[in-house]
């Protein structure tokens, strides 16, 4: 029987949606939850996204409760621009190192007023990472109203004081500040914290269609303005988004939509043989939401296989061909301009030949992926990662066991799903980390 922990906390990596789920289970339960977050806020992928599908609810109203309560549970204390370093076990528990970059704004004194990013010399030339550079913004920025922390910070790669050491005669941000909350000398220190059970909830990235290595060139992202990726067109519906939500390229409005499936997924050449599961009901989605914005816009999916796996997602994709979607089995080969829009080519794999597919905008199903420091951190923690590159479980029949005690996966972590089981899993790892912490042998 293993000795129970002495530590009654807990150590969450990654502010997703089932990072999230996991720290406030484990804080309404009474356990001091770290939760240890890369970026600049809470909230993930989901907070990039307009709608979740199959009921098409906003998905700012289903998440903004969840980050509130996460930053300002009592329980829970948020480290934001900050990751594991170091993990030693201890007796009863683990001794944490997490590296904490400065984020050259105090969070408890930001008022969100926005004056700094007014002033700021790089206003309109720093592209926006939330928005995934389909806008421009300040070197000092926050991502959406709703962020948590609702602060602002600056991103030392396009700050002029950061990088230059000279901002004018003075940085215009510090002087526009009125509640004095900008330090831009702050410097990275490192946290050493003591917990008893760890929930890794490290998310996703997507896929790049633009790598140099295992990239799709021939698909024509980044090279036309028209082929842009699933989470791109989210971020071009959301009312938060660049175009306040409308649908629109530039003074481009898309009538004609082209979705293409599996971009990064079930393709070897590309380095993922395995299906990402939630593509194919979110280009459905995206869909009908291209015939909400624009009613009588032609909108075809090629596909190679539809797989609707969920509850009610099957009523779903029949929605959306009763609305006018038209699915087509086909393998996408080339993007291409032709004319004034841009064609695609692709084998009817039906039919057996090549067809051509005229579209004003083409929307890329990219896949999910590990984040890119996943396999560091699992050095760290002494974690295996499984053949698709997420992190191995130790029982099939327990996906959140890892066989490092104490040590739990959450979410997108263990590999790709949808939300509800996102924060299914979340609350699972939040109650074996419980049970560890109880000392109840939530592991073998």
């Amino acid at each position: 029987m293993k000795p129970k922990p002495t530590h009654r906390s807990a150590l969450v990596i990654g502010a997703g949606i089932a990072g999230i789920q996991a720290a406030i289970d484990l804080a309404d339960a009474g356990v001091r939850v770290v939760l240890v977050e890369r970026g600049d806020l809470v909230g993930g992928r989901m907070a990039q996204t307009d709608k979740t599908f199959p009921t098409l609810d906003c998905s700012s109203c289903t998440l903004t409760p969840r980050t509130v309560e996460v930053g300002s549970h009592p329980r829970i204390r948020l480290l934001t621009r900050a990751e594991v370093t170091a993990l030693d076990v201890d007796s009863g528990g683990y001794r944490v190192q997490v590296r904490v970059r400065p984020r050259y704004v105090d969070p408890e004194a930001c008022v969100s007023c926005g004056a700094c990013a007014e002033v700021c010399r790089m206003k309109g030339r720093v592209s926006r990472r939330f928005d995934l550079a389909l806008a421009k913004g300040s070197a000092i920025d926050l991502p959406y109203p709703q962020a948590v922390p609702s602060s602002y910070a600056v991103d030392p790669h396009s700050c002029l004081y950061l990088t230059r050491g000279k901002c004018g005669e003075n940085p215009r941000c510090v002087e526009a500040c009125e509640a004095g909350a900008i330090h831009l000398d702050q410097t990275e220190h490192t946290e050493v914290l003591e917990v008893g059970a760890v929930v890794v909830a490290t998310g996703y990235d997507l896929y790049p269609p633009e790598h140099p290595e295992w990239g799709r060139p021939e698909l024509g992202f980044e090279h036309y303005p028209q082929v842009i990726s699933n989470l791109q067109f989210e971020r071009l519906c959301s009312a938060s988004g660049p175009t306040q939500g409308e649908l629109r390229i530039g003074d481009m409005e898309p009538k004609r939509v082209a979705f293409l499936q599996c971009v990064g997924s079930r393709d070897q050449a590309t380095g993922a043989a395995y299906c990402s599961r939630v593509c194919c009901m979110v280009s459905l989605k995206q869909a009908i939401l291209v015939l909400e914005k624009r009613p009588g816009a032609q909108v075809t999916v090629l596909y190679m296989d539809m797989r609707a796996f969920g509850k009610g997602y099957e009523e779903f994709m029949e929605r959306a061909q009763r609305l006018g979607v038209t699915l087509r089995r086909g393998n996408p080969a080339e993007v291409y301009r032709k004319g004034g829009a841009l064609a695609v080519r692709f084998e009817d794999t039906l039919l057996g030949r090549a067809q051509e597919l005229e579209a004003d905008l083409v929307v890329l199903a990219c896949g999910m992926r590990p984040p890119e420091p996943t396999a560091e951190l699992a050095r760290v923690l002494g974690l295996t990662l499984a053949e698709d590159g997420f992190f191995r479980g130790s029982d099939p029949r327990d996906p959140v066991l890892t066989g490092e005690s104490g040590v739990f996966l959450a979410g997108t972590a263990a590999g790709p799903m949808d939300i509800p089981d996102a924060v299914a899993s979340g609350s699972a790892a939040a109650s074996a980390a419980l049970a560890r912490l109880l000392g109840r042998g939530a592991e073998p």
